[in-house]
């Protein structure tokens, strides 16, 4: 066989080429994710009284899902799963105290380097990828500047945003997250030494000056101490980075979503001509509550609404580049939020910041379907049919084998995937989640199970626990900012609760022997099912124990000198 020679410029010609067409068949992504919005914040989940004019023609021209469920109840977990399709206690995203997130730029612990997130697999595929806006999964480890939970090291190209989460204590006047006060005892310090005052005066008993001085110093140092360290929260915690370098410290947040905008449309812009995944992560809706002042006063809901309307107005942004640049039939678009509404949120003068989870129950850091039931919102035209509901149970965890297969990767055989590709189901090829069984953890304790049996239209729920809500008002748990699951917090229930989703999706109705035929047999089910899941649990050590959740000096990242508080901003 006679061969054929090719000069080598017409090789190269015909492999960039092929590389082209390669290229071109890659779909890009872009992916958003709105910081506690409510599933019925959004018109297209049956709002009527705020605007998103934009996020209801997403839905309009895709598939919208309606039983999409967060894999946590709490920020950093939830984004764990959704980056890694695993369940957040297989990286060691949970703990076993009161703390379920990072709170500290400082703190040790992350998302591990082992874990591989879908920005890491399409990377490896030619893409280049982006996160813009929030991250919540941990900076360094051993120095300031090691950066080895970065974004960048977990297979971002670039990073504009927030290494933790947006906080009160961000913006001045708006109070503050950490209710130490609650937790300190200076106020029964103050009452025993005016009680120790008093009946000194009175001669009922005679106390040395010397003690009350004491106690008089001793509330006041425990007082400054709890001051400052509230006056210097916003220069440690609240860091706007680009890459690997501190932009703004502590950042201004009232333009923050136009900024990041800006950066998303510019992200897209460089790289329309190549593929490109950009994780567009919104630090609002999330206390505290900001809004630029063109949305401010837009909404009948205060500045939590005025927030929801610049949300809508990003997503429009973003949406229009694409068209524009006609990008339209070749991106697959996603947006969603990584929990419920939060319910808790009052501001420092008294104004109500919750969202509304529609018809579901309570909100965000509990499991009930307040708090994970989320909007599924995917468009991709030509490719997932306009106009499209799918009531399948579907997790926040199936973005990752969806987003790897149709980068052309394969999904990592080498540890335990929990999501599942959606493609069949948003297609229309099936009608059927493969999502039999669903878990849901707080911390790390396995608080409930969802059990959509095959051949059959129920859905069935049962909690080991649930939280403990103040008597007066079941949308908030006791006294605090988020619900707990340490046992000094929840009610334990022997036999589980039950509900029939599929007839109860308010979860108000718990069914019993009596109501229900199959109440026993249902739970010896679902039982067998949290054994089989807890067999493919691999030891792994916890990113969110004490000592990895707290402040350390020498990891506080910095953009001056702490010696100035950190204080800094660069002129981009």
């Amino acid at each position: 066989m006679k061969s054929t020679w090719l000069p080598s410029p017409l090789l190269l010609l015909l492999k960039i080429g092929c590389l082209a067409l390669q290229d071109s068949s890659k779909p890009n992504f872009v992916l958003m994710m709105v910081d506690d919005l409510g599933i019925g914040d959004l018109g297209c989940y049956g709002n009527t009284t705020l605007r998103t004019p934009n996020i209801d023609q997403l839905a309009q021209e895709g598939v919208k899902l309606t039983h999409h469920i967060a894999a946590a109840s709490l920020c950093t977990p939830s984004r764990a799963a959704f980056l890694t399709g695993r369940y957040p206690i297989r990286s060691g995203i949970a703990g076993d105290g009161r703390v379920g997130v990072f709170i500290f730029n400082a703190a040790s612990g992350g998302l591990p380097s082992q874990e591989v997130t879908f920005a890491k697999i399409v990377k490896q595929q030619g893409y280049e990828t982006a996160l813009i806006g929030k991250w919540h999964l941990g900076l360094n480890c051993k120095s300031n500047d090691d950066h080895c939970h970065h974004p960048n090291n977990h297979g971002f190209d670039y990073f504009f945003g927030i290494p933790l989460t947006n906080i009160r204590d961000c913006q001045p006047g708006r109070g503050t997250v950490f209710q130490i006060h609650k937790y300190l005892p200076y106020r029964t310090m103050g009452i025993l030494l005016i009680t120790a005052v008093l009946l000194h005066y009175s001669n009922i008993i005679t106390i040395s000056r010397g003690l009350i001085l004491s106690l008089l110093f001793l509330l006041v140092v425990v007082t400054g101490l709890i001051a400052g360290f509230i006056m210097i929260i916003p220069y440690f915690n609240c860091v706007l980075m680009r890459n690997h370098r501190v932009v703004e410290q502590p950042f201004t947040s009232e333009n923050l979503t136009q900024r990041m905008t800006h950066e998303a449309l510019d992200f897209i812009e460089r790289n329309s001509a190549r593929p490109f995944l950009l994780f567009f992560s919104f630090l609002q809706v999330h206390t505290g509550i900001f809004a630029s002042a063109a949305f401010r006063g837009t909404s009948r809901h205060g500045i939590y609404g005025d927030a929801v309307h610049e949300v809508d107005w990003s997503v429009g942004q973003i949406i229009e580049t694409l068209d524009r640049l006609k990008l339209r039939e070749n991106t697959l678009v996603y947006l969603t939020s990584d929990q419920g509404a939060h319910l808790e949120e009052i501001s420092a003068s008294g104004e109500v910041h919750r969202g509304w989870n529609g018809i579901y129950k309570a909100g965000k850091s509990t499991n009930w379907e307040g708090g994970i039931r989320v909007p599924g919102i995917l468009r991709w035209p030509g490719n997932i049919p306009a106009g499209r509901q799918v009531d399948e149970p579907t997790s926040n965890m199936d973005l990752f084998p969806t987003v790897v297969q149709l980068s052309g990767a394969l999904v990592p055989e080498d540890r335990e995937i929990d999501g599942h590709d959606l493609m069949d189901l948003l297609q229309g090829r099936t009608e059927r989640s493969k999502h039999e069984f669903l878990f849901h953890y707080c911390n790390s304790y396995l608080n409930a199970v969802r059990w959509h049996p095959r051949n059959s239209s129920s859905v069935w729920k049962a909690f080991y626990f649930t939280p403990n809500f103040y008597p007066e008002n079941e949308t908030a748990c006791f006294h605090t900012h988020v619900c707990f699951c340490t046992p000094d917090y929840v009610t334990y229930h022997n036999p589980p609760l039950l509900f029939d989703l599929s007839k109860d999706p308010s979860e108000t109705m718990p069914q019993t022997p009596d109501t229900e035929p199959d109440f026993h047999a249902i739970l010896a089910l679902m039982e067998e099912a949290v054994k089989k899941h807890q067999r493919s649990m691999t030891p792994v050590e916890s990113q969110l124990s004490a000592w990895n959740v707290m402040w350390k000096p020498w990891l506080q990242p910095c953009g001056s000198t702490l010696s100035h508080f950190c204080q800094y901003q660069q002129d981009e």
